[in-house]
């Protein structure tokens, strides 16, 4: 299941985006350890419901990826001490790098 985010604007998630926001973190990394063995290309991680604009948007991953965002959500992790989560994401990374050889 993909997290939902409401924001009031566009501009309040891009700030997000920005400013590397735990939670968009911890859906994407969520979403693709929970998908690291299934066979589906793009999965979907994250609904954004923007009120001002009334509208959702849904935010995929393309299994292509896995690696690269999941290597860039470390620093993400490390700036809240969440190693634990840091350690599942080296793991993960392992495992893709494996699957790849």
């Amino acid at each position: 299941m993909a997290t939902e985010i409401t924001v009031s604007n566009s501009e309040e998630f891009e700030d997000m985006i920005k400013n590397h926001d735990l939670n968009i973190a911890v859906a994407l990394t969520d979403t693709i350890i929970s998908n690291l063995k299934g066979r589906k290309r793009h999965i979907h991680a994250l609904s954004v419901v923007v009120e001002e604009e009334a509208s959702i948007y849904d935010i995929t991953i393309d299994r292509q990826d896995f690696r690269d965002t999941l290597t860039k959500q470390i620093p993400v992790f490390e700036k809240h001490e969440m190693y634990e989560k840091c350690a599942e994401i080296v793991t993960a990374v392992k495992f893709l790098e494996n699957k790849n050889k």
